[in-house]
């Protein structure tokens, strides 16, 4: 491929992966709210759900009792078939193997591929998106939603815009005014934090975020702010890593107001948990060391771990860890306007962990 030609990158992101598998292994499921998880009265989680459930506002992360206040007659699948689950992944990486050897696996259910060269010599990528789509539905009777563009953060971006079962392109000739009209929490890499900080902007779209310049947004945001600028544009250089091996898993918030309540602090830092540790079962993946990281009000950053022998297996326990690491900080004189958490020394879980880990 010449270096100046446009690449061919496509994401594809199973609909709903869990718990579409379970409505089609139980008709009676189907067509109803089915949430995978912990059950309400366990102080669950929420893992994944339908579409049926998330009509109701039901997402992940959410505890599993707000869950079922929201859809009383919803269905909790408290003890799922994970060994299930794993090998419906196997058969859908299989048919992108079919096409490219240039995949990058983000979790089970989702992947980048590059086909900009392929095995089938095809030259559309629409064409080979749309191939995929119509093998998985055959092979396993589940649906796949696909984003096509030049790069990742387009690809992802069209994959999630007409989901569920849906094909979006973005090309280099339509993407300015895709991007245009789009929507910023849309955009990878902006969380509630930012979308509001954005709005106190007067930023809404994509063309209005276009309209600030670089050294604006860095002002406003930091070294964030290099990629904002870039992400409205559409650029993004970013390989797709065949070799896409995590170190380590993390998620952190900025909050608007400094807060140095720890009952707060620990109720933020366990929904964060819940976020971290639900990433870590799509990849497959379990970890020996957890970090808890601050930022005080005066913008003075700590940090405090602990390294485990074997690996923490269940959020239960990542949560305890946590919030103890958490109690270590002097909170009430100097109080936090960022938490975060991470979890390292990442490993595959085995067979088993997989089973325990999904009875939270």
């Amino acid at each position: 491929m010449a270096q100046n030609s446009v690449r061919k990158i496509i994401h594809i992101d199973m609909d709903a992966f869990y718990a579409a598998i379970e409505q089609r292994n139980n008709p009676r499921l189907k067509g109803k709210p089915v949430i995978v998880g912990g059950g309400p009265g366990r102080r669950g989680i929420v893992a994944t759900c339908s579409y049926e459930a998330r009509a109701y506002g039901i997402h992940s992360a959410m505890s599993s009792s707000e869950a079922l206040r929201r859809a009383p007659h919803a269905i909790f699948i408290t003890n799922p078939n994970y060994s299930e689950y794993w090998k419906i992944s196997k058969q859908v990486h299989s048919i992108f193997r079919e096409v490219t050897d240039i995949i990058e696996p983000l979790s089970l259910d989702e992947a980048y591929l590059d086909v900009s060269q392929n095995k089938f010599h095809e030259p559309s990528a629409t064409c080979i998106a749309q191939w995929i789509r119509q093998e998985i539905l055959k092979r396993t009777q589940l649906t796949a939603s696909a984003g096509v563009s030049f790069n990742k953060s387009l690809a992802k971006i069209a994959s999630d815009w007409n989901k569920p079962d849906g094909l979006t392109v973005i090309t280099p000739q339509t993407k300015d005014s895709f991007l245009a009209q789009l929507p910023i929490s849309k955009l990878w890499g902006i969380g509630k934090v930012t979308n509001a900080k954005m709005a106190r902007l007067g930023i809404h779209t994509g063309a209005q975020l276009r309209a600030f310049s670089l050294w604006k947004l860095i002002e406003f945001f930091g070294n964030a702010g290099y990629w904002y600028y870039n992400c409205c544009r559409g650029i993004d250089e970013r390989d797709v890593e065949v070799t896409h091996i995590r170190k380590s898993l993390g998620r952190e918030r900025t909050f608007e107001e400094d807060i140095g309540d720890q009952k707060q602090l620990s109720s933020i830092l366990k929904e964060l948990c819940a976020k971290v540790w639900e990433r870590l079962e799509k990849l497959e993946l379990i970890g020996r060391r957890v970090i808890v990281k601050v930022k005080y009000y005066d913008f003075k950053s700590a940090s405090k771990s602990h390294s485990f022998p074997s690996p923490i297996e269940n959020l239960r326990d990542f949560i305890h860890i946590s919030t103890k690491l958490l109690s270590d900080f002097q909170i009430k004189r100097r109080p936090l306007r960022l938490i975060g958490i991470s979890i390292s020394l990442l490993t595959g879980r085995s067979e088993k962990t997989k089973q325990l880990n999904l009875n939270f």
